[in-house]
C-alpha cells in the first residue's frame, strides 16, 4: 500500500471518530436528555459533571482531530500524495491530532474516575460528586450508584459516554501516530506517484 492510500485509510476513520467525540461531548451536557441540568441549582452548585465542561470530546477529540483528518484526506487525493511536502506537513497535522487525542483521553479518564455530578441523599439532599474521591472504585460496585437520585441513571449515562470518548480518543491516538510514521515514509521515500 502506498503512503497516499494509507493516508486515505487513516483519514476516513478519523472523521467518524471526531464526529462520535463531538456528539458524545454535546450529549454529556444534557444528563437524562433534559436541558434543566445544564444550569445550577438554587445554591449555585453546578449540576453537570466538571469534566464535561473541559470539552475534551469537542475540542480534543473533535476539532483537533478534524484538522489532521482534513489535511490527511486532501493529501491522499486519488490515492497519491501531491508531493513530499504534503506528506511532511501531514506529520505536523497528525501531531496536532495526537495532542487532541491525549487531551480527550485525559478528560474522559478523569470523568470516569471522578464520576458524575448528581443529587445525592446522603448525608443531606445536595448536588455534588459523591464518587470524586473513590479513584473509580464505584465502577465495580453498582450498589453505590443508588446514591445518585437525580438525574435518572446518570451514572450509567456518564460511564457509557465517557467510555465511548475514551475508546474514540485511544483510536485517534493510534491512527494519528500511524500517520506520523506514514508521513515520514512518504516524505523520505516518496509517494506512489509514477513520476517519482
Amino acid at each position: 500500500m502506498c503512503t497516499g492510500a494509507c493516508s486515505k485509510f487513516i483519514a476516513i476513520p478519523l472523521y467518524i471518530l471526531a464526529l462520535v467525540s463531538i456528539i458524545c461531548n454535546i450529549i454529556l451536557f444534557f444528563p437524562d436528555f433534559d436541558t434543566k441540568y445544564a444550569g445550577q441549582d438554587r445554591d449555585g452548585n453546578p449540576r453537570i459533571t466538571a469534566e464535561v465542561k473541559y470539552m475534551g470530546g469537542l475540542i480534543g477529540g473533535g476539532i483537533m482531530a478534524l484538522i489532521p483528518a482534513i489535511h490527511i484526506h486532501l493529501t491522499s487525493a486519488k490515492n497519491c500524495c501531491a508531493n513530499r511536502c504534503g506528506m511532511f506537513l501531514s506529520i505536523g497535522f497528525a501531531a496536532v491530532g495526537v495532542a487532541g487525542a491525549v487531551y480527550s483521553l485525559a478528560v474522559a479518564g478523569l470523568g470516569l474516575a471522578n464520576g458524575p455530578t448528581c443529587l445525592t441523599i446522603l448525608p443531606l439532599p445536595q448536588w455534588g460528586a459523591p464518587f470524586a474521591n473513590s479513584s473509580g472504585e464505584y465502577l465495580n460496585n453498582k450498589d453505590l450508584w443508588k446514591q445518585c437520585i437525580e438525574p435518572d441513571n446518570v451514572v450509567e449515562f456518564n460511564v457509557a459516554l465517557f467510555s465511548t470518548l475514551l475508546v474514540a480518543a485511544g483510536l485517534q491516538l493510534i491512527l494519528c501516530a500511524i500517520q506520523m510514521v506514514n508521513g515520514l515514509f512518504g516524505c523520505l521515500c516518496g509517494t506512489c506517484s509514477s513520476s517519482e
